[in-house]
């Protein structure tokens, strides 16, 4: 006797995946990069990288490339809509909004701005693991596939000159991070850059884990490291920005379920 026939496979054109989306025009580009942005604060706010009035998202106008959203001073990340968000120029004077903005934060991430046009969107925090390692004055080592993705894409800012706020120390700041994903500020935390809010979000969530494993994997005995060539083609495979945005997709699509309310 034969059995029963087993299923046919389907097509995989009948299949969804998610891919980063095309729009339009610059007002559908620059809602979508706004949405993105209040969910990503949101996020961070989950996750704890918020410490006082400290830290940062910024993604490029679509429209005004010298023009950037950010989050408001002092708004818990938590509450923040897109409503709230504001648009500063190069020089961090608000255009558009009601709302301030941290002059000091702002100054670096319109130097990384200036110095990466590819980069869309830049994400600053002082998360507890990311400080940690930065005290250290350390990089991450290539200890898991996840740390693998900054495996000689990411530098150390090897200064500390205080709260930063002048013109020249952002052009510092930018000119340590080169062409890489990811900075680590000695004695500050943690910085990355990607082509969407998406990715450079996951860049920094990723990141601060990857701080987190190594501190802990160094704690409790002597980590063994990812050779060259392994780390090289692990980065590779997962270390680009189409590939950090499909990864962000759940963490939007949580969020953006969860709180609709950051879309007002």
């Amino acid at each position: 006797m034969h059995g029963p026939t087993p299923p046919l496979p389907l097509p995989t054109d009948r299949l969804q995946f998610a891919m980063p989306p095309m729009h339009e025009s610059a007002e559908d580009e620059r809602r979508h990069r706004k949405e993105r942005l209040a969910g990503a604060l949101r996020i961070f706010g989950r996750a704890g990288f918020e410490d006082g009035v400290s830290g940062h998202i910024t993604a490029r106008d679509p429209e005004f490339t010298d023009c950037f959203w950010v989050n408001p001073f002092g708004m818990p990340f938590k509450h923040v809509t897109v409503g709230d968000l504001v648009l500063v120029n190069q020089d961090g004077q608000v255009v558009e909004g009601r709302y301030h903005v941290n002059q000091a934060a702002f100054t670096v991430h319109a130097q990384v701005h200036a110095a990466r046009p590819d980069v869309v969107a830049v994400a600053h925090c002082h998360s507890v693991h990311g400080r940690a390692l930065a005290a250290l004055g350390d990089l991450i080592d290539p200890l898991t596939q996840e740390s693998c993705a900054f495996y000689e894409d990411i530098a150390l800012y090897d200064s500390y000159t205080g709260v930063t706020v002048d013109t020249g120390e952002g052009r510092r700041i930018a000119a340590a991070l080169g062409s890489r994903k990811a900075l680590v500020l000695r004695n500050h935390g943690l910085l990355t850059v990607g082509d969407s809010v998406d990715a450079a979000a996951w860049w920094f969530l990723s990141l601060d884990r990857s701080c987190q494993v190594q501190l802990l994997a160094k704690a409790a005995g002597r980590p063994v490291l990812i050779d060259h060539k392994l780390a090289v083609a692990t980065r590779e495979q997962l270390g680009g920005d189409l590939v950090a945005w499909i990864n962000y997709q759940p963490l939007w699509q949580d969020i953006s379920r969860s709180e609709p309310d950051l879309l007002s």
